[in-house]
């Protein structure tokens, strides 16, 4: 089941959407360098036109995400948030990459897997390009790693990548699909 089929509304309560734009815009403020030339009114106006989209910034901040605007898609009028926490998000740490992994473990199966995990918050996985354009706008996952989506030709073959931040120098390696690790997760994307 993903974010758009299921049936929790969507929405947010009044209490709880508020405290988010407050958290939102308190994180805007704190990093104009991530989004310059861009106006809080405009993504508040945004975020407030579509509702189920606060809740899955919801979901990507509750998990320690920290999501941030980076990006305004002018051809759509879109903003893109990114996960923007300094290392990869705790409450989605330990996952392996997808569902197919999971099911190859034979034992000591971590409890989840990112595409399922993101696909359920209605978010995606950064990409290895996004990733490298997030390390642009500051220093993440300096002790951390993150899962980013693994081309169709590396995962047909068992494999996935992740990248990390390493002697100042963005790095992208691989691992089998079914690994896991305590201190690997995944950073998310969302267009609003």
């Amino acid at each position: 089941m993903t974010h758009s089929d299921s049936n929790h509304v969507n929405e947010l309560l009044t209490e709880q959407r508020e405290a988010l734009l407050k958290t939102l815009k308190a994180r805007f403020d704190k990093n104009m360098n991530r989004h310059q030339g861009l106006e809080w009114a405009s993504i508040r106006a945004r975020l407030e036109a579509h509702p189920e989209k606060l809740w899955s910034l919801q979901e990507m901040e509750k998990t320690g995400g920290e999501p941030d605007v980076v990006e305004h898609d002018d051809q759509k009028g879109e903003y893109i948030f990114y996960d923007c926490s300094a290392e990869s998000p705790k409450g989605r740490r330990s996952v392996c990459y997808d569902r197919e992994a999971l099911e190859s473990r034979k034992e000591h199966k971590p409890q989840n897997n990112a595409i399922e995990m993101a696909a359920t918050m209605g978010i995606e996985l950064l990409t290895e390009e996004q990733y490298r354009e997030l390390q642009k706008l500051g220093n993440f996952d300096l002790k951390s790693s993150s899962w980013v989506k693994t081309p169709a030709s590396i995962r047909r073959l068992g494999g996935a990548i992740f990248c990390d931040r390493r002697y100042d120098t963005v790095f992208m390696y691989h691992n089998g699909a079914e690994s896991y690790y305590a201190a690997r997760g995944f950073r998310g994307s969302l267009r609003v």
